[in-house]
């Protein structure tokens, strides 16, 4: 296994694009409480609703991120529903980056 850094993780889950906004994950508020230790990264990410019809999607495109960096890692997904305050920030940040 090579050695990952807590920084090429914070930057491998920073490109990971939504497929419907031009906008990353990170970007848009929905992945938080990463934690990285060893071959481990575990994070919470957080949906505007529950129901998301996207959210398989975007946790494959999560792991497939982390998995770039190393195959062997492993990645733990808690899934969480954005609070009414994120949820407005996150829509207004959709609106202005639709993808047409």
């Amino acid at each position: 296994m090579k050695k990952i850094t807590q920084e090429q993780v914070d930057q491998s889950l920073a490109e990971v694009m939504h497929p419907e906004i031009d906008d990353s994950l990170v970007g848009l508020g929905m992945i938080e409480d990463v934690v990285f230790h060893e071959n481990q990264v575990s994070l919470t990410l957080k949906l505007p609703y529950s129901g998301v019809p996207i959210k398989e999607y975007l946790m494959n495109s999560i792991k497939k991120a982390l998995a770039d960096l190393d195959r062997a890692i492993e990645v733990v997904i808690d899934v969480g529903e954005m609070n009414p305050q994120e949820r407005a920030q996150f829509m207004k940040k959709a609106e202005e980056g639709w993808r047409l």
